[in-house]
This record gives C-alpha cells, structure tokens and sequence, in this order.
C-alpha cells in the first residue's frame, strides 16, 4: 500500500467513526426533543458519509504495492 493509501485509509477509518459518534449525537437530540439540533447534526452526517465514500473512491483508483 502506497503512503498516500494508507494515510487515505487511516482518514477514512476516523471520518467513519466520527460520522457514527455525529450520528448518535442526533439521535440523542431527537430523544430529548431538540430537533433542530438533530437535523443539523444529520446535515453533518451525510456530509461525512460523502466524503468517507470519495475518499473510499479515490483508494479504489491508486494503484497497489
């Protein structure tokens, strides 16, 4: 895996944590009815979760070694 690859990857891996922790996040506003709160942090959830997929893209194109 090139260097680049693996610093990708790495990213990757913490964006898709961070996307579950915002995710739980929103549903904690939900519960506790602050859904204004909850819809911005869904917002930043689908944010998250495109870049995760571009990144995602973007490893499948470099080349391997």
């Amino acid at each position: 895996m090139t260097s680049l690859a693996a610093q990708l990857s790495t990213i990757t891996s913490s964006l898709e944590e961070l996307t579950a922790r915002v995710a739980a996040l929103a549903d904690e506003q939900y519960r506790v009815k602050a859904e204004q709160h909850a819809v911005e942090l869904e917002e930043a959830e689908r944010s998250l979760r495109s870049g995760v997929r571009r990144l995602e893209r973007l490893l499948r194109t470099l080349p391997r070694q």
